[in-house]
């Protein structure tokens, strides 16, 4: 029976905290990968190009979900999102429901601050993707 996945990873982590407590030094050979599990509606916010993210931004700032709203619509244009095995259709309609939920939450305040996050992670993206692009190890 092979070792699953998450075994592996597991053993790596242990390999590494056994090594920095035995006073090793970094280049031991260890390497230890840490990957973000995004939930669909943070899976859906579309890699833009850099000035509409800060567009999409600007307005999420100023109206809580428009920014969104915009940013769904370029999933309609061919935008990259982190969930390849769904249809264009239902990434459009999950930025939608992110954009409404934004809309109607930010009378008690919690809409406004999800939709301000909302645009630094469609900043965020599209750095992302220009250092991908250009080759270019990130430091984010």
């Amino acid at each position: 029976m092979e070792p699953s996945h998450k075994d592996a990873e597991t053993a790596a982590a242990a390999a590494a905290v056994a090594a920095a407590e035995r006073g090793a030094s970094s280049s031991s050979g260890v390497v230890v990968q840490v990957r973000e599990k995004k939930g669909p509606l943070r899976a859906a916010i579309p890699y833009m190009p850099f000035p509409v993210a800060v567009i999409c931004l600007f307005l999420n700032t100023f109206v809580p979900g428009l920014g969104t709203f915009v940013s769904a619509f370029t999933v309609l244009c061919g935008a990259r999102t982190d969930l390849p095995d769904r249809h264009v259709c239902c990434v459009f309609w999950l930025n939608i429901a992110a954009a409404l939920i934004q809309i109607l939450t930010a009378i008690v305040m919690v809409g406004w601050i999800m939709s301000i996050f909302w645009g630094m992670d469609m900043v965020i993206l599209a750095i992302s993707q220009g250092y991908k692009e250009q080759g270019i190890p990130q430091q984010l």
